[in-house]
């Protein structure tokens, strides 16, 4: 036959997109062309192509025109992923191989120029795609693990041309067996490990129950990065369509790993970095580290240190949960659910506050520093709190804190509270299902009224120290917030009350 067909799948953003690579042999003058908005990696396949095929010892058509359709037309292809569809279409075409044998199957795989099966970014959301539209995916024997994970999935693998192509003239491709997740590995940190710090691991049990977003200002060395690289450990589990979503997004970014299924992502970009770095974008949209951070923590070290537009940009994903990076020719969306927790200086060298009396910062400085974050910020990030310098008396192992272990069950029964009561944790309540789920005592509202007045704080900001007080009654197991718990709350608005006292 002169025409065959062979299907695949591209990668946009988290979607992998059905590809029909269409391969025709026909009279003309010799030679190869690739269609179908191919980028430079996809049109050198024919080269890869053609060595892989006589590497194999079968016989590329190097005497007839060949035409290489990958449709639809206006979907930009990217990658080596396309090579092992383009070779298996070239032989079906040229009856090499029983074109049948290819029906009802989704291919994906770079070729060496040996003909060895190389695997690609992106075999999860394939065979999740393939699996929904009721076909079976041959995938690179690299990536046949990752793609077994897809329920109800049917995964073929592939470790040479020449084997596959044997393989498909017998009519047995091998499968891949059904995967079982392994279960979560343990956390690499313990809070046990913090000495002192007793406001700063409240306030961390507090984000965790109510998935809050937390800023930590301190001196250097009090503990700041400490804390944070041990929220995960107290985060409840990822529940099984969290874990594949997670996974998902780690193997378009090139970094699946089978040890890390149901474990939180932990992100912790450096302040250099970009605004497409941090929130997503390029040609063809790549997911930043917030996406990379979906269903984890994003933290940001030296948080005045980040170039303030790269920091604005986080305004949008820290209330939808979402990002949507929109260029000329395609928009691609990416989900953004992550929990941010960043530190920062009080001041330019970092001591304004410490007892050793070092700083020499002058107001104007320390105003202009603080001033590099920006209000509407601010209002976004629930809990704001300052973290001391830790006493060297208590740097001892007889003063080690409460393990992750004990924290991790009040957190994981709070937070089971709230999905019981609204479906969602405290910190993505809908305002408009405040006042529902919120109630007040009298004390309380009278304390909240005098906070606002106070501390000016805007209606966004106001309903985070609601959100804040609601985790931190469900944590002691009360439906009406009282007035300690409103108290606590208002306490954690330390860069409100720092800002509106300059």
């Amino acid at each position: 036959m002169a025409l065959a067909i062979v299907l695949a799948r591209a990668q946009n953003g988290l979607q992998a997109d059905l590809v029909t690579v269409e391969i025709n042999l026909s009279a003309g003058m010799p030679g190869v062309s690739v269609v179908g908005l191919p980028d430079a990696a996809v049109r050198e396949a024919k080269d890869r192509v053609k060595a892989a095929i006589v590497n194999c010892g079968y016989k590329f058509p190097g005497t007839r025109r060949l035409t290489i359709n990958l449709a639809p037309a206006d979907l930009p292809k990217d990658g080596g992923r396309f090579d092992l569809a383009i070779a298996l279409g070239v032989l079906a075409a040229s009856d090499q191989i029983p074109a049948q044998s290819l029906a009802g199957i989704e291919v994906l795989g770079e070729l060496s120029l040996s003909g060895d099966v190389r695997p690609v970014t992106g075999a999860l959301p394939a065979a999740l795609q393939a699996a929904a539209c009721g076909r079976a995916l041959l995938v690179p024997a690299a990536n046949g693990a990752e793609a077994a994970l897809a329920k109800r999935a049917r995964v073929h693998v592939a470790r040479h041309l020449g084997e596959v192509c044997t393989l498909l003239h017998a009519g047995a491709l091998p499968v891949q067996d059904p995967v079982e997740p392994p279960p979560p590995a343990a956390p690499a940190f313990d809070l046990a490990d913090v000495r002192g710090q007793h406001q700063a691991r409240r306030a961390l049990e507090i984000a965790a129950a109510g998935a809050h977003s937390l800023c930590m200002t301190g001196p250097p060395g009090s503990g700041k990065s400490m804390l944070a690289q041990r929220l995960p450990s107290i985060l409840p589990p990822l529940a099984e369509d969290e874990a594949i979503e997670v996974a998902a997004i780690a193997s378009i970014g090139g970094g699946f790993d089978a040890r890390r299924w149901g474990v939180r992502p932990y992100r912790a970009p450096h302040h250099t970095a970009s605004d497409v770095a941090l929130v997503g974008g390029g040609s063809l949209p790549r997911p930043g580290e917030i996406t990379l951070a979906h269903h984890g923590v994003l933290f940001l070290d030296e948080l005045a240190e980040f170039d303030r537009g790269v920091l604005e940009a986080l305004r949008e994903p820290l209330e939808t949960g979402a990002i949507t990076v929109s260029r000329a020719a395609r928009q691609s969306d990416f989900p953004a659910r992550f929990q941010l927790v960043a530190a920062m200086n009080p001041c330019p060298c970092g001591h304004l506050g410490d007892p050793s009396g070092e700083c020499r910062c002058t107001p104007a400085q320390v105003l202009r520093y603080r001033m590099k974050l920006s209000g509407p910020l601010l209002d976004r990030i629930d809990l704001q709190i300052f973290v001391p310098r830790v006493e060297r008396a208590l740097l001892g192992d007889a003063h080690r804190g409460e393990p992750s272990a004990a924290i991790a069950r009040r957190v994981i029964a709070a937070r089971g509270r709230q999905i019981a009561r609204q479906g969602v944790p405290n910190a993505r309540l809908p305002a408009r299902d405040l006042e529902r789920h919120c109630p007040l005592e009298t004390a309380a509202r009278e304390l909240l009224d005098v906070a606002l007045n106070r501390l000016a704080l805007s209606a966004r900001a106001y309903h985070r120290v609601l959100k804040v007080a609601r985790t931190i009654a469900d944590l002691e197991g009360r439906d009406v917030l009282g007035e300690e718990h409103i108290a606590e709350a208002v306490r954690y608005r330390e860069l409100d009350r720092r800002i509106s006292a300059a």
